[in-house]
């Protein structure tokens, strides 16, 4: 892959990963996403960045919500069939335990820790775009499945061995 320019300062970095899921009409998707964070305290928002050659790029562009899922360090697999398949040819929810949230985006089952975000905008940014999110509903407080220790979250070098679905 060539250099970046960026790549002295981002090869430090050990980020957490998401999956994000979207429905617009009858179509659903869902991906993995490295490039996500908070934006803003009061009002609360939090920005996730989808690569525009992704379907869930192209399902969210329709879509007024947004799931955001943080995954925990032993969901290498949700990490995998997210990030290693392209909604173009599998139906993913065929493969997992999901429900509507009550604003329609899928929240899967078996991840704890989520929201659902109302689109307020979209800021380009070269072959990503970065959906802004207001908080409208998130997963119960203290149900991550812990005994209130901090959750071992999945990073970027825990998935770094699962090969994308499509290029970025």
């Amino acid at each position: 892959m060539p250099k970046t320019g960026l790549d002295a300062f981002t090869g430090v970095l050990d980020g957490p990963m998401y999956v994000v899921t979207v429905a617009a009409g009858e179509e659903r998707s869902g991906c993995l996403v490295g490039f996500a964070s908070q934006c803003s305290i009061r009002p609360p928002r939090f920005v996730v960045w989808l690569s525009t050659a992704n379907h869930t790029y192209r399902v969210a562009r329709g879509a007024p919500y947004l799931t955001v899922h943080v995954l925990r360090r032993d969901q290498h697999g949700l990490a995998e069939l997210f990030g290693g398949e392209t909604g173009d040819r599998v139906d993913k929810f065929a493969r997992v335990s999901w429900r509507p949230s009550s604003h329609g985006s899928p929240v899967l089952a078996e991840v704890r820790t989520w929201f659902v975000g109302k689109i307020e905008g979209r800021i380009e940014g070269g072959d990503h775009v970065g959906f802004l999110l207001a908080p409208v509903e998130e997963g119960p407080p203290g149900d991550d499945g812990t005994d209130g220790t901090a959750v071992e979250l999945l990073r970027y070098s825990d998935a770094d061995d699962i090969p994308p679905g499509h290029p970025a």
